[in-house]
């Protein structure tokens, strides 16, 4: 049975289209007479979506109960056994009640394909499983409902249904996504411009990719060699000379002229270690620019420069080269035409540009020596076998010939000699040398058999041949020991380079930075485990820093190699012990690691001065809070009392009343500035333990209003809400700073609005909002994040509105909770303080017949 093909309608955001596309291609496919049936499609009471569905034979829901209530889910058995064309399938990443047979909707969007019937369903960017970090960075939510990102991308079709934000935002405005009361926290919260925005870029950029992924595989199906110029990509060929910056910069600007064109940069490395003129540093920095202008760097390993670099191009589908103009000096071009003209000319239809530079023509005039294999234990072997007994094999075959002249005889001797050295380096040479020389004298120079020779050209003529093959072989050892050394170099420069580079982007911070060091070491020179040790004194005992596998060394001499690193520093590795060279190299990692751990050190010593210069930044602000805020209630209290108990003055009862009251009011004030200095100290301090447990923020809120007059709050809080995780103290006092702060600058006879929802925009679960709306000057956005630091008070508040500790206080409390606190402008003026605190897990509430209904907004009782 053929399997069934995946259609899906991708979106940046709800509400762009998704379900209307889906329902308008079952409708044309119904006109042409194709089997469309909806498995489920979820209008949410979009009355254009639901016109849609007219005419759709639709398979009827099954009903689940879990916790009491009831939930309808798609009905897979029926759909299976209708077996219909094409099915519609609403919301890909949707949890399926438990009972259901799969977890996940997709799960039987996958029973259905393999049953071959097509499927057409829908899914938001947002959804995609890798991007759940990505989405959460950008609108402050994470997606609990989640699919696969295979899945989406094992689709036979993905259509992106776009929208700018702009007609977004009025579709919402309009009312054609979300009910009337939830469409103003929507586009304050997740629909703002920006979030939109980078949500469908979000959505371009990943289809974009699928799209190259779909075209890269169909010309590897089809063979397809020849470069298609979908999309510009640059391919900038390095070395690691001091052209790089010049190419990268070009190449840059050619990248930038081509809408949406790719920047790659390739260095081409020799298998045995050899680079050329390459200079690790250069590289580095190279790569460097090259990732702050957005490209991205290869290696490849390649004998041949020009070849490797057209493969890599013509693998990218790259559509330009950039070289730079060749270092070479113009004797040195009878070795060959160079790298770039060998490019140029073999490039086909892919664009060659080569960039002039000042160092071009200016390079080392070095001769180009030809490779030589490194010498292993199967050639070394066989040259012993060619150099010890191919000579007496050749002097019996010419033995049997009668020889062929002294010359000749010479000649072939000297060839196996050569051979042995090529073969097995230098030893099985000089062994052939001498064995050919013997077998040359005895055999064939008069007197034969015998080890005289009577001419004197044949003395001349042995010793050349004896001169000559030792000459051969120690070239051919020279050069497989040169081959060997340069490898091993260019291994360690690698290393280097790569542990540089590690060490430079500081990525993991921290102590992940010198574990990530420590694996590196052990995974380099193939150790069971590593640990940098450190001691106070040279008579105090080790402890480690950082550590790496499993049980590492304690001390030094626990471990099979040891650096030290000054007197009381060591990098000490458990596994094998390592040849001098890889201690030289080891030397350097113990180094960097010396670096990061002093690092570390200055980078704690920071932290603690920046928390000392922000606690003296404090105690200095509350000298000046105490010196004039919290003496002007004094004075006011101390001047009632001094007036009650004087004698010369006889007090009325309205006279007393109204002093009293002065002394309860500035023994209020005198409280509320003292309690929020304690709370400012304790969060400093790091003393704030709440104490979490389910709490009804019904319960709560109602207390936290009792600072205020009744009548300048609207309370509107649904009995319905879900209970939330917090400490009710601490939550009470920071609603009671927002509220008061928030009556303190609300006009006169315009109410405050407190109010709570349970359902974010997107329907996520998990969290409880909390907005106290009022209507004064409101906040530019600028100081938006100003009024909650400490000692603030924005604009022309007078001295004696407080110390501006309140909303510091607020968000502090707040988020020792695991809530967030932010200021929003309000709709029409105004200033709307957002309190987002978690819920208590509950059902599903994106499922429709899951959300409560709201009640009636309550009034704001006495307190």
């Amino acid at each position: 049975m053929a399997r069934g093909r995946l259609r899906i309608y991708l979106g940046a955001a709800p509400g762009v289209g998704k379900t209307y596309a889906m329902l308008a291609e079952a409708q044309r496919r119904l006109v042409r007479g194709t089997d469309v049936v909806v498995g489920f499609v979820e209008h949410h009471n979009r009355r254009l979506t639901a016109e849609m569905t007219e005419g759709l034979d639709t398979v009827p829901r099954q009903e689940l109960t879990h916790r009491g209530a009831v939930f309808s889910e798609m009905d897979l058995d029926a759909i299976l056994q209708r077996r219909p064309a094409v099915v519609l399938v609403d919301e890909l990443a949707h949890t399926n009640v438990p009972g259901c047979r799969n977890a996940k909707r997709w799960e039987d969007v996958e029973e259905l394909l393999a049953a071959g019937i097509d499927v057409v369903s829908t899914v938001n960017i947002q959804h995609l499983e890798s991007l759940g970090d990505v989405v959460e960075g950008i609108t402050g939510v994470r997606q609990r409902e989640t699919v696969p990102d295979e899945v989406v991308r094992r689709a036979d079709q993905i259509e992106l249904v776009d929208m700018s934000p702009q007609a977004l935002r009025r579709r919402l405005a309009h009312g054609n996504v979300y009910a009337p009361e939830k469409i103003d926290a929507a586009l304050a919260n997740y629909f703002r411009p920006g979030n939109l925005t980078a949500l469908r870029e979000l959505a371009l950029l990943w289809t974009a990719d699928r799209v190259d992924e779909y075209l890269q595989r169909y010309r590897a199906e089809q063979g397809i060699e020849r470069t298609w110029q979908a999309r510009e990509r640059i391919v900038v060929g390095l070395t690691g000379g001091p052209e790089g910056g010049t190419l990268i910069r070009r190449a840059a600007r050619i990248a930038d002229r081509a809408s949406g064109g790719e920047l790659l940069a390739v260095h081409i490395a020799r298998s045995d270690g050899l680079t050329g003129a390459g200079s690790p540093q250069a590289l580095i920095e190279q790569r460097a620019l090259l990732e702050s202008l957005g490209g991205s760097f290869h290696t490849v390993l390649g004998e041949d420069p020009a070849a490797a670099l057209l493969d890599f191009a013509r693998g990218v589908n790259a559509t330009q080269i950039v070289l730079g103009s060749s270092r070479r000096r113009a004797w040195q071009y009878i070795y060959g035409p160079g790298v770039s003209a060998t490019v140029t000319r073999d490039s086909g239809d892919i664009d060659v540009h080569i960039v002039t530079h000042e160092h071009a023509a200016k390079g080392r005039g070095r001769i180009p020596i030809r490779k030589i294999t490194d010498l292993g234990r199967a050639r070394t072997v066989a040259g012993w076998l060619i150099g010890v007994a191919g000579p007496p094999l050749l002097a019996l075959a010419l033995t049997q010939l009668h020889g062929l002249g002294v010359s000749t005889d010479m000649l072939l001797f000297l060839s196996v000699t050569v051979c042995a050295a090529l073969v097995g380096g230098l030893l099985p040479a000089v062994a052939s040398a001498l064995v050919g020389s013997s077998a040359l004298n005895y055999y064939f120079t008069p007197p034969i058999h015998t080890f005289t020779i009577s001419a004197p050209q044949n003395i001349l003529a042995v010793g050349i041949f004896t001169a000559v093959g030792i000459s051969v072989a120690s070239v051919v050892d020279l050069a497989a020991r040169r081959t060997q050394q340069a490898a091993r170099s260019q291994a360690e420069a690698q290393t280097l380079s790569a542990l540089a580079g590690t060490v430079l982007r500081g990525v993991p911070s921290g102590d992940g930075l010198l574990t990530a060091l420590l694996d590196q070491v052990r995974e380099t020179f193939q150790q069971d485990s590593a640990a940098l040790l450190e001691r106070p004194d040279g008579h105090a005992p080790w402890r480690s820093a950082a550590v790496s596998g499993p049980q590492p060394p304690e001390r030094p001499e626990d471990g099979d190699v040891d650096v030290p690193v000054g007197e009381n520093l060591a990098l000490v590795l458990h596994g094998r012990v390592l040849p001098a060279a890889d201690r030289r190299l080891l030397g350097a990692f113990a180094a960097q690691a010396a670096v990061l751990l002093e690092r570390r050190r200055l980078a704690g010593e920071a932290a603690a001065a920046r928390r000392e210069a922000e606690g003296n930044r404090i105690r200095t602000a509350l000298l000046a809070a105490v010196s004039h805020d919290l003496r002007t209630p004094l004075a006011a209290i101390k001047a009632a009392v001094s007036s009650l108990r004087s004698e010369d003055v006889e007090w009325d009862e309205a006279d007393e009343a109204e002093l009293l009251e002065g002394i309860e009011n500035g023994a209020d004030r005198l409280d509320h500035l003292i309690n929020n200095l304690l709370d400012m100290s304790r969060l400093q301090t790091g003393t704030v333990t709440p104490l979490i447990q389910e709490t009804d923020l019904d319960e709560v809120v109602p207390f936290a209003l009792g600072g205020v007059p009744p009548e300048s709050v609207k309370l509107d809080v649904p009995e319905t809400l879900p209970m939330i995780h917090a400490d009710a103290g601490l939550l009470e006092r920071s609603l009671a700073n927002l509220v008061e702060n928030a009556v303190k600058y609300s006009p006169d006879g315009v109410k405050v609005l407190v109010k709570a929802d349970a359902l974010h925009p997107l329907g996520a679960p998990g969290r409880v909002e909390l907005r106290i709306v009022d209507r004064g000057p409101g906040v530019p956005e600028e100081a938006k994040e100003r009024i909650f630091a400490p000692f603030q008070r924005y604009g022309d508040a007078p001295r004696g509105a407080g110390v501006g500790l309140g909303l510091a206080v607020a968000r502090g409390f707040v988020e020792a909770m695991g809530g967030t606190v932010a200021a929003e402008d309000t709709p029409g003026g105004g200033l709307t303080m957002v309190v987002t605190l978690p819920a208590v897990d509950l059902p599903d509430p994106n499922h429709p017949e899951n959300r409560p209904q709201q009640p009636p907004n309550r009034k704001a009782e006495p307190v």
